[in-house]
């Protein structure tokens, strides 16, 4: 047994050291002030035998309540896990908000066009994932960043969201740019997650199709491709619960109690 975030508890093997989780969808904004708009997703993850949802609100200040949690973990059968998106240009609203993050128990991800925010943001222990799913944002992406975000072994988050363009010309520079940022992500070896990001109800895939658009289209190795929607939202959430860990000092350093 194993209880997560959400304080769900659920049954799941462990072999060989690792727990072994069914794919995820990393991301899906949902509007947290109005249940229906939860439920028609949830369900239509439902009917794509999707295991693992990360629920975003569509409001960065939205907050979301633990009956409300618990009114949506009565509605499915997926397990749900939460984040929170900031997007912010500006240093110092970077330096104000990030003070009400201290071992916040969710994901917190930043977003951000301005180099100065992604610089801090990459600094910050607080944040789990500079996320680049904008296709502005992601022209801004530098390996000083990646190479932050590794030292800090945080997350870079890409977005497919980016190729359901419908103008060719806007689609056809976007995918230019994932494909050139993600070889960029794997050559330097950072954390990084690629999420779906739709926005419409109909773009919406189950993992193992987003598995097949990066190994074909973005020439990610197929085990490689495998592990972005498996292995590393699993060391995403293993990061938010070692937040919460008092005795925990940093990545490898622990406090032993007598």
């Amino acid at each position: 047994m194993f209880t997560f975030l959400n304080n769900r508890t659920i049954n799941i093997s462990f072999i060989g050291g690792y727990f072994l989780l069914s794919y995820f969808e990393s991301r899906l904004t949902v509007d947290f002030e109005n249940f229906n708009d939860i439920k028609k997703k949830l369900h239509f993850y439902e009917n794509l035998r999707v295991e693992n949802l990360i629920l975003e609100p569509k409001r960065s200040s939205t907050k979301i309540s633990s009956d409300l949690k618990e009114k949506i973990n009565n509605e499915t059968n997926i397990n749900i896990y939460y984040r929170y998106n900031l997007q912010i240009n500006d240093t110092n609203d970077f330096k104000n908000k990030i003070k009400k993050f201290n071992k916040f128990p969710s994901i917190l991800s930043v977003e951000s066009s301005n180099k100065d925010v992604q610089i801090l943001a990459a600094k910050d222990s607080r944040v789990d994932i500079i996320s680049f799913s904008d296709y502005k944002i992601l022209r801004t992406l530098t390996p000083g960043v990646i190479s932050l975000v590794k030292q800090n072994e945080s997350f870079i988050e890409f977005s497919l969201a980016l190729l359901m363009i419908k103008n060719k010309n806007i689609q056809s520079k976007n995918f230019r740019n994932l494909y050139r940022f993600i070889q960029l992500a794997r050559n330097l070896k950072v954390n990084y997650i690629v999420s779906g990001n739709f926005k419409d109800l109909y773009d919406f895939r189950h993992p193992r199709a987003l598995i097949s658009i990066c190994s074909s289209l973005l020439e990610i190795p197929l085990i490689e491709a495998k592990k972005i929607f498996k292995d590393n939202p699993k060391k995403l959430l293993e990061r938010v619960n070692n937040r919460k860990n008092e005795d925990l000092l940093e990545p490898g350093v622990k406090i032993i109690r007598g």
